[in-house]
């Protein structure tokens, strides 16, 4: 198997790229490190498991790489939700634009599958929850959840016009070694710095699912060596959810503070674009036969403790 990582170097993507090669596929790494770190795939490159291309998909220079492959993985993407209420035009560019550069070059290459990495955010502010991968209307309220949702989109017009298949992964919170971003890197940051305060966005009441990044790379190949119709489109998450209060609880336990005051900014959202409560349906991918190994609180807790180490 001829592997295509796009992001291959950042967070969830390097966890990808460790599973596709102890498996033993051939694998290539296009990225930018913009905001993917190098040294999360150096070993593989030291020992010749994974080409990496150094290359911004905006430009030319990494289409022949996809020469002769079995599947891009596309996970390169703009994630900060936050930033995106502020500067819209760079979520624009490095989703939706890109997207479409790594269809095409699929196109011109012949390359037959492409595995995307989508959001829960696609849903916006859902009424049905747990959230299955049927429920309407998807308006999203964040403008990164209106780029991941018209990725899906293009993914499937190419899919049903030019003969590809697609897997599209819809994720929970995704959490875990190398994460840059989110919640449990904000606290961790915010506590580093001053031990007996922590600022929340927020109320602290929004509800979430979380999962351990090890857990959603065991989802993604399930569902693409299992799914065959043109266009997959799998939910990926646990089956419950956890407060931002709990989370700041179990940070707080696992770095050994106490006590520790907690400052809330108010609100329902924690910013811009923030979904409150949010927990998807794994009903269809459970029907295919896989499950979560950990839930919401457990994945934080490993998450944090992975997080603490680095």
């Amino acid at each position: 198997m001829f592997d295509v990582v796009t992001g291959g170097a950042g967070f969830i993507g390097s966890h990808l790229v460790d599973t596709l090669v102890a498996r033993g596929d051939r694998v290539t790494v296009i990225d930018s490190l913009a905001a993917g770190k190098k040294v999360n795939i150096a070993r593989h490159i030291r020992t010749g498991s994974v080409s990496f291309v150094r290359c911004d998909l905006l430009k030319k220079g990494w289409q022949e790489a996809l020469d002769g492959a079995d599947r891009v993985w596309h996970l390169a993407a703009d994630p900060d939700v936050r930033q995106s209420a502020v500067s819209p035009l760079g979520q624009v560019n490095n989703n939706i634009l890109t997207t479409f550069r790594v269809l095409e070059a699929m196109r011109c290459w012949n390359v037959p599958e492409i595995a995307f990495t989508s959001t829960s955010t696609v849903y916006g502010d859902a009424t049905v929850i747990p959230t299955p991968e049927d429920y309407t209307p998807l308006e999203p309220v964040s403008v990164y959840g209106g780029t991941k949702l018209a990725c899906e989109s293009m993914i499937s017009a190419y899919c049903h016009s030019f003969g590809m298949r697609a897997f599209t992964f819809r994720f929970a919170n995704i959490i875990g070694e190398r994460s840059g971003h989110g919640v449990i890197t904000d606290f961790i940051g915010k506590l580093r710095k001053d031990p007996r305060n922590l600022e929340i966005l927020g109320d602290g009441r929004q509800t979430k699912s979380y999962l351990l990044v090890k857990d959603c790379i065991d989802a993604m190949l399930f569902v693409a060596e299992r799914a065959r119709e043109p266009v997959n489109t799998f939910n990926i998450g646990s089956e419950d959810r956890i407060d931002v209060k709990t989370i700041a609880r179990i940070v707080e336990k696992e770095m050994g503070l106490s006590p520790v005051s907690h400052n809330f900014t108010g609100g329902e959202r924690g910013w811009v674009g923030d979904v409150p409560r949010m927990q998807l349906s794994i009903e269809k991918i459970k029907a295919l036969g896989w499950c979560p190994e950990h839930g919401s609180q457990e994945s934080v807790r490993l998450a944090t403790r992975a997080l603490c180490r680095e």
